[in-house]
């Protein structure tokens, strides 16, 4: 399951993996509802060769604004700390596993 992280712990975790994919999230957002199935059915496939996140853009938007999120579901790609891809709405699953398969 990924974990939903908040500021305090955003930098120790997706700042250190070697590729991390964090969905920027919202509980009110359907298209997110409809994202999450997805993500974590990646995060158990992948999961040992990235980290999977979730950030609550209502309970971190320091965190949103800071990555200049400006809707949701938006997924950012991490390597080595820095994004290198970003997928907004809702991705099929072959989509988002092509993005995060690229910077391994």
């Amino acid at each position: 399951m990924a974990k939903v992280l908040t500021i305090n712990d955003f930098n120790d975790k997706v700042k250190k993996e070697g590729v991390a994919i964090v969905d920027f999230f919202a509980t009110w957002c359907g298209p997110c509802k409809m994202l999450a199935p997805i993500f974590e059915e990646l995060g158990n496939e992948l999961g040992d060769q990235a980290g999977f996140y979730k950030v609550d853009i209502d309970e971190s938007l320091e965190l949103a604004n800071e990555y200049g999120i400006q809707s949701v579901p938006t997924m950012l790609v991490f390597k080595n700390g820095e994004v290198v891809d970003k997928l907004v709405g809702v991705t099929p699953k072959a989509g988002i596993k092509a993005k995060i398969e690229q910077q391994l």
